[in-house]
């Protein structure tokens, strides 16, 4: 794509956003890739150097060595790699702050939504997030700092609280995604005007519903995405391009056009 015909994609964005009342923001593994975080599926993500058989939440529940296991791949760094927002985080916040976000919708467990600057309550994370870690006994949430810290002495980690069994707050394969989050993320979906999807392929189910239902219920549909997706064709706008790079220029757009 030639620089012209870029310019005239992130300006067609941009007044797509402008125009918009309600905007909701769809992200995947695309955006999280540029702050240095492998793609799970990709040729450096996890599921390259792991089993993911080993990461059932069946096996977690009924196996102590699989949790054992898992509480020291955690403890060495080899599940959870500490990064920062990049540039397309920070546009989304900008966003927000303009007064034209609704809500971020995102398959990423990474935290750099709310790192960002994002309010934490309309970050909406339908595969959990693995910063934090929940009690699968009275459901308290801990910071995942706080729980490593106790790794290297107990092994398996157990719940201070009543004695449960603790498990990352991500949602593990064989499990459900949390139905509170996803029926609200559906609800938005289904009451926005615009959807920008930014880093997502959108092949991983449920979650790729949610552009569906906002389509379906009328909302126009921008994708930024390196590589195609199944509603390309859909978009009112379709952009091949880094995510980081192309809301940048996107948002210059937008601040312009708003007297910003």
């Amino acid at each position: 794509m030639s620089g012209r015909d870029s310019e005239v994609l992130t300006e067609k964005v941009a007044g797509l956003i402008v125009e918009a009342k309600r905007i909701i923001v769809f992200t995947g593994a695309g955006i999280s890739t540029e702050s240095g975080i492998p793609d799970f599926r990709g040729k450096d993500g996890i599921w390259n150097k792991y089993d993911p058989d080993d990461f059932t939440i069946q096996k977690f529940v009924a196996r102590p060595e699989v949790r054992k296991m898992q509480w020291k791949l955690l403890e060495e760094g080899g599940l959870v790699k500490e990064a920062k927002p990049n540039a397309a985080h920070y546009a989304i916040v900008e966003l927000e702050r303009l007064g034209k976000l609704d809500c971020v919708i995102t398959q990423n467990i990474d935290n750099l939504h709310q790192v960002a600057g994002n309010t934490p309550e309309i970050v909406f994370e339908l595969h959990g997030n693995m910063q934090f870690v929940r009690c699968l006994g009275c459901n308290k949430r801990f910071p995942m700092a706080e729980i490593i810290v106790r790794v290297e002495k107990e092994g398996i980690p157990e719940c201070e609280h009543c004695g449960g069994m603790l498990k990352p707050d991500a949602v593990f394969f064989g499990e459900a995604l949390p139905q509170g989050v996803l029926n609200e993320a559906a609800r938005r979906a289904s009451l926005c005007d615009l959807c920008i999807v930014i880093g997502s392929t959108l092949i991983v189910y449920p979650a790729a519903y949610i552009p569906m239902y906002a389509r379906d219920a009328g909302a126009r549909l921008v994708i930024i995405n390196l590589g195609s997706t199944p509603m390309d064709a859909q978009a009112a706008v379709r952009i091949d391009g880094r995510a980081g790079e192309t809301m940048e220029k996107v948002l210059a757009h937008v601040k312009k056009r708003m007297g910003k």
